[in-house]
């Protein structure tokens, strides 16, 4: 015998039909409120391990003016991952219990960042590449059903624009340069390709969350459907850059009016998922590093709260 819902469960279950928004203080089921913090708490982490990369080469950026450019970014994406922590908390989990996950390895973060970035050109193909798989990702997220989660995307996906513009540009002023830049530029993006084919997941038949996700519409689209939309996006730009897009089998399927691809090597985005990458290790120790060396701050920041509240109370 089916059990009726309870009067929260349907009042719920409307407001997912209706394409509303859950807000804070309405009830959710344990699960969606679980799955919320999974996913928004990985984005935070990815936004802070991502500043790790790009903070790499500021001080090695060819101009004054690549260094302020690259400075912005990473301030962004520290931003970013401010205004998905705050989302986050809002389900009733804390930052310290956050960064504390992240810190023992515990929480994932997007494989992505798990790549080293020897050249100039990285910097290139991460904005143009791994900041536009974002946004091909994160724009349909501006309309997750979770209201604060959705309205810390719509400026996290204005600013991953400007990420995606900077990368594009670097790649183009490269492809313009001497023989041994324009290889460059299309070493880095030959790396950065398929592992930022990997960023929308496992394939649908094998994501074990996307399809509830989808049903609470925290996502709008499958995994492989976003991934036909980066590639589909991709080619006219690739053909702008005058660079070549590493799959030989990559090609227009008009009968499916949809591109054809090699396959992915899922084992790669699964051992690096696992911890098995290039930079796994390195990722958590800087992130550890720099949060014993921040303790200092916290502990200033917490004595003059509480001497604050004191003279508030006096």
């Amino acid at each position: 015998m089916t059990q009726e819902p309870s009067v929260e469960e349907a009042r719920f279950d409307a407001l997912i039909a209706a394409d509303s928004r859950v807000e804070p203080r309405d009830w959710m089921p344990d699960a969606y409120r679980r799955t919320l913090i999974r996913q928004i708490s990985q984005h935070a982490h990815s936004e802070i391990i991502g500043m790790q990369p790009e903070g790499n080469w500021i001080t090695r950026a060819p101009s004054l003016k690549r260094k302020a450019i690259l400075m912005a970014k990473v301030q962004d994406e520290a931003g970013h991952g401010l205004y998905l922590y705050s989302a986050a908390q809002t389900l009733g989990i804390t930052r310290d219990e956050m960064t504390d996950q992240l810190i023992a390895g515990t929480a994932k973060y997007s494989s992505i960042f798990n790549y080293p970035t020897p050249t100039w050109a990285d910097m290139g193909a991460i904005g143009w590449l791994v900041d536009g798989a974002a946004i091909c990702n994160q724009v349909p997220l501006c309309r997750a059903s979770y209201g604060p989660y959705g309205r810390a995307m719509v400026r996290i996906c204005k600013e991953e624009s400007f990420h995606q513009r900077q990368g594009f540009e670097i790649l183009l002023t490269l492809m313009q340069g001497t023989p041994a830049q324009r290889e460059m530029a299309q070493d880095a993006v030959n790396r950065w390709y398929w592992p930022s084919l990997m960023m929308f997941g496992p394939p649908d038949d094998q994501s074990p969350n996307s399809a509830q996700s989808t049903a609470w519409k925290i996502k709008r689209f499958s995994n492989d459907e976003l991934r036909q939309r980066f590639i589909g996006m991709l080619v006219p730009q690739a053909a702008a850059l005058r660079i070549e897009l590493p799959d030989p089998n990559l090609r227009w399927n008009e009968d499916a009016q949809r591109y054809d691809t090699s396959e992915i090597d899922w084992t790669e985005f699964f051992e690096v998922l696992a911890g098995r990458g290039p930079m796994n290790a390195e990722r958590l120790r800087a992130r550890r590093e720099a949060h014993e060396d921040g303790a200092w701050v916290r502990d200033a920041a917490a004595e003059y709260a509480r001497k604050q509240s004191l003279r508030a109370v006096a």
